[in-house]
């Protein structure tokens, strides 16, 4: 049996660490900040690392919105999704995750562009 993604990360101490890293940077960019004005960052917080725990393979279903839903209210554009995923990237390269690792988290992100872009 082949090791879930998410446990090959760290599990839970390492997607929290994370997600925590990625929304400091993601506040500090005023490409995307905007968007989250008006949000409670804890409850987003969190929101994200149940949806990445899940994306990982470390829950088998996530319990919120899916990505079109979830996105649909947001006028996004190429723009922001690239300035979401280098953040991402930026985060996992800064706590040392192994290439094949990051790779494997982008080919994740990469899969919710038409999604979350509502093409």
């Amino acid at each position: 049996m082949s090791t879930a993604l998410y446990e090959k990360l760290g599990g839970k101490d390492a997607v929290d660490a994370a997600i925590d890293i990625f929304y400091t940077k993601v506040m500090a960019d005023p490409r995307v900040n905007h968007f989250f004005e008006n949000v409670d960052m804890e409850a987003q917080a969190r929101k994200q690392k149940i949806f990445m725990t899940y994306a990982f393979g470390g829950i088998p279903s996530y319990p919120g919105k899916n990505m079109r839903e979830a996105h649909a209210h947001l006028d996004l554009t190429e723009e922001h999704f690239g300035a979401i995923a280098e953040h991402l990237q930026g985060t996992l390269e800064e706590l040392g995750v192994a290439e094949d690792l990051i790779g494997e988290v982008m080919a994740i992100a990469a899969s919710t562009h038409d999604d979350v872009l509502n093409l």
